[in-house]
């Protein structure tokens, strides 16, 4: 098992596959996508090595990430390539959710388990300012399809300034009866997006005071589950998780490693700085 120097285990590893995106949410691509093209990346053969690697180091669980994975070609190969490794228990997929209805049955069938969706607003309006792109009727249809080829769902939702409670009750009446988590992430700070950060950040600590006030109770998880806070209701189906980054002790339970899409590694989900490894994914290693 992978361990630092205090002792954290690394058993969950973020696998970003690509940078582009394209969509321009405000809070992170409003200019759009402008970076390298995805020939810059780990090829599906250097993301084989990788995760072989992983495999034998202990990892359980893979999430494919980028800007949004799900633009990737071959995207189903390296879910298939992830799923039939020997150590790995679970993957996962965050995505946009805009072609998610047409292709979740392929993914499904590659070995996916769960799929994380970002839904950022309920209002067409509103959320068509946010992505710049008018796709949340596509995108809700998208989320029926994937639980009806039975991946597990999970909203993505990241809190900024003025996010109202009224906003969120209005949310969660959505997701009542319905087999979908809700995760509520508070915007994080990025080299690129410093003034933006400032303008826009929210603490998500007072939604979580007023989850709890209306009868949320929250779970105790155990010691290598992470960072990620979970609060429950016998009233609703399924539960609701907090990334609270700012909050005290939130790197503590820490379990997961990140492997940009040059292949650089992360020790820490906020650094902007990795250490190369794409010199050693040259030679399969099967």
């Amino acid at each position: 098992m992978l361990k630092d120097n205090s002792g954290s285990e690394f058993q969950f590893l973020r696998l970003s596959i690509t940078e582009a995106c394209n969509f321009r949410c405000q809070y992170c691509l409003p200019n759009g996508y402008q970076g390298p093209a995805q020939s810059s990346f780990l090829t599906i053969s250097e993301i084989d090595t990788l995760v072989s690697t992983f495999d034998q180091l202990g990892t359980s669980e893979i999430r494919t990430t980028g800007e949004k994975p799900s633009l990737y070609k071959g995207l189903a190969d390296i879910i298939e390539t992830c799923a039939q490794t020997p150590s790995i228990q679970k993957v996962a997929l965050t995505t946009h959710g805009a072609i998610l209805g047409r292709l979740a049955a392929r993914w499904a069938r590659a070995g996916c388990s769960q799929v994380k969706v970002s839904v950022d607003s309920r209002d067409p309006v509103q959320f068509s300012a946010i992505p710049g792109q008018d796709k949340l009727k596509v995108i809700l249809s998208g989320i029926h399809q994937a639980l009806a080829h039975g991946l597990s769902v999970k909203i993505n939702e990241v809190t900024r300034a003025g996010y109202a409670k009224g906003r969120l009750k209005r949310f969660l009446s959505w997701i009542k009866d319905k087999p979908v988590s809700v995760k509520l992430i508070e915007l994080m700070q990025t080299g690129e997006q410093r003034q933006r950060f400032f303008q826009q950040h929210q603490s998500g600590q007072s939604l979580l005071e007023e989850l709890v006030a209306d009868g949320w109770v929250e779970i105790i998880r155990d010691l290598d589950a992470g960072p990620t806070r979970e609060f429950c209701n016998p009233d609703y189906v399924d539960n609701i998780e907090f990334i609270l980054p700012y909050s005290k002790d939130f790197c503590q339970n820490r379990n997961r490693l990140r492997v940009s899409a040059p292949g650089n590694l992360h020790l820490c989900l906020f650094s902007e700085e990795g250490i190369s490894n794409r010199g050693y994914l040259k030679t399969k290693k099967r």
